[in-house]
Parts: C-alpha cells; structure tokens; sequence
C-alpha cells in the first residue's frame, strides 16, 4: 500500500554513444542553416534569425555532448 523505502531494481540503462538531446540539438542546427539559405535566397532578411538559432543549437549539441561524454568517463 505505501512506500517501503525499498529501491526497484530495475537495470541502468548504458549511455548511448550521442545522447538523445545533443542529436536533436543537432537536428535543429542543420534545419536551422538550412532555413537561414533558403531565407537568404528569397532576400528576406529573416535569416539573421535562423543563423541566430544555428548558433544557439550548435552551443547546446557541443554543451550536450561533452555532459555525456564527461558522464561516461565517470562511470
């Protein structure tokens, strides 16, 4: 009925070779770079706001990446 304070013994799962948020953050930077051309081929300025994105995403795949990295180190 209530918690026994007992922990689940359900196995760790091994950490991925990507992590999963670095690759859609990777996902959203070449989408990103891809909207900013095809933006700038059209002469709209709008662009600056996807290379904006780019850069933003491209800071968080690397962020996200050396946070795992570092994770599998440690274990």
């Amino acid at each position: 009925m209530g918690d026994t304070g007992a922990r689940s013994s359900v196995p760790r799962q091994e950490p991925t070779d990507m992590p999963r948020l670095a690759l859609c953050a990777l996902i959203v930077c070449v989408l990103a770079a891809a909207a900013a051309v095809v933006s700038f081929l059209q002469g709209s300025w709008l662009g600056i706001v996807w290379v904006l994105i780019a850069g933003l995403s491209s800071n968080m795949t690397w962020y996200y990446l050396r946070r795992g990295r570092a994770a599998y180190q440690k274990r």
